[in-house]
């Protein structure tokens, strides 16, 4: 009987399952940003890929919880394993975010500063696809997990940089033009917001992984 009952609950290998199947929406979610920053008509197509990303980062992250709840047993503390998964969800929000705003302001065209942001988010998802995929064998693996949330960190001080530079280059546009299109400064002020905003989430996954390094080891 207790065999058959234990067969019912979440076994605990299963979260990490989840958990990388978690970070696998954001590799597909960057990646469609990145297409979507090339701009031209296939912008609106990229859009809705970030979406369905966006939906199925949702549905992991609701197995996961409930698995939260009917688990005896789980890999780590449940509030770290709530907030992992939250921050997770987080990163693949603020996309959909930037693919919202790109949808609602028809934006077709996108500056070198925008791809570039895109490029870094792209980077900062394989590094969190990895560090998630080494959690089963954190203590094994301590050091490069360590490493690749640095890694992370040292990608998101990029992302303001070059968040600095694109509002500047969209000041100095502005200027040059008589400070004649303000809609255009105000969109594009408020897409290179959500684009670093994207790269501050994946730093935030990055330090709760390292959370659960610090208080597991």
């Amino acid at each position: 009987m207790l065999r058959w009952f234990q067969a019912l609950l979440p076994r605990e290998d299963n979260f990490f399952r989840l958990f990388a199947a978690h970070a696998d929406t954001l590799v597909v979610g960057a990646a469609a940003l990145r297409r979507m920053l090339d701009g031209g008509e296939e912008t609106p197509t990229w859009c809705a890929a970030i979406v369905d990303a966006e939906h199925k980062a949702d549905d992991v992250a609701r197995e996961v919880l409930v698995a939260v709840r009917r688990s005896f047993i789980t890999p780590f503390d449940r509030s770290d394993i709530r907030r992992l998964t939250n921050s997770l969800d987080d990163a693949v929000d603020q996309m959909q975010k930037t693919a919202k705003a790109v949808t609602l302001y028809e934006v077709r065209d996108f500056s070198p500063h925008m791809r570039e942001l895109g490029d870094v988010a792209v980077q900062a998802a394989a590094l969190t696809v990895e560090a998630v995929s080494l959690l089963p064998e954190m203590t094994r693996e301590r050091l490069r997990l360590n490493a690749l949330t640095e890694q992370i960190a040292h990608l998101e001080s990029h992302s303001d940089d070059l968040y600095d530079a694109g509002m500047k280059a969209l000041y100095q546009a502005q200027k040059r033009e008589g400070g004649g299109d303000a809609l255009a400064f105000i969109i594009g002020a408020e897409i290179y917001d959500h684009l670093e905003k994207v790269v501050d989430r994946f730093e935030d996954v990055a330090n709760h992984i390292n959370g659960v390094l610090v208080e597991h080891l």
